[in-house]
């Protein structure tokens, strides 16, 4: 664990507008609305702390920024380190991310999106990951709903991302990527000459593509993990955490 807090540093992501989860979100940050018995950002919280990272970058949106500073604090209660940064915009994923650059310290990271919930533990995964000197390691999960997620074409017998597509209408596999990436030093590299896309964002799922172009890319097949982003999804999760009686 010791050698994991030394080489790899954990960034929540927990900007945008909560807009599919509106009313709720009207007054708060949607990642501080309930699943469970809990508010969503302590899961990501905590796969990162099982994870073994002590040192944690929370970037949020600037509307309801004191909420999740009031909530979080200095990360003394959860035995972490927390660092805030502010995304004055909601211009996407990847450009959430690239305000903790200066927090990465040139480190591995481990990045989370906030509304992304995770029934496992990623400490085994994180060990290949610096073990094996990978550029980048991504989560796929099996999901019926592909096309609303960037889905991954994989070579199965070599254990390959051959491409990652954005939402797209007709999706070539069932693989979603998930919400927790695993990236090498130079991501922050790889954002700097993006463009924003037709929605007005600097899409992870470029970021994603980048790694797979260079070849160093791992991916790993998991079950159990949950995106809370939508009253539907949500309520999926909340109801998946109270029949297994998770807290």
């Amino acid at each position: 664990m010791t050698e994991i807090n030394e080489n790899m540093r954990g960034i929540i992501l927990a900007g945008g507008k909560g807009t599919r989860l509106l009313p709720l979100t009207k007054v708060t940050n949607k990642h501080l609305i309930p699943v469970g018995n809990k508010p969503m950002i302590e899961y990501p919280l905590e796969t990162l702390i099982k994870i073994g990272i002590k040192d944690i970058c929370v970037v949020t949106g600037i509307e309801h920024a004191g909420a999740i500073f009031s909530y979080l604090g200095s990360g003394s209660n959860y035995g972490v380190n927390f660092t805030y940064k502010i995304q004055d915009e909601a211009k996407g994923i990847a450009h959430a991310l690239a305000l903790a650059e200066d927090f990465a310290h040139a480190k591995k990271t481990a990045v989370i999106l906030a509304d992304n919930i995770f029934l496992y533990n990623f400490r085994q995964e994180a060990e290949e990951f610096l073990r094996e000197k990978y550029s980048a390691m991504l989560f796929l999960k099996e999901v019926d709903d592909a096309k609303r997620f960037g889905v991954a074409t994989v070579d199965l017998t070599a254990r390959k991302i051959i491409a990652i597509e954005e939402k797209p209408q007709n999706p070539q596999s069932k693989l979603a990527v998930t919400g927790l990436y695993f990236y090498d030093n130079t991501v922050f590299d790889k954002i700097k000459p993006l463009a924003l896309s037709k929605r007005g964002e600097l899409e992870i799922t470029d970021v994603n593509n980048s790694y797979v172009l260079k070849g160093n890319t791992s991916y790993q097949i998991i079950l159990n993990w949950f995106d809370a982003g939508t009253h539907e999804s949500r309520e999926i999760a909340e109801e998946h955490i109270r029949r297994f009686n998770l807290k």
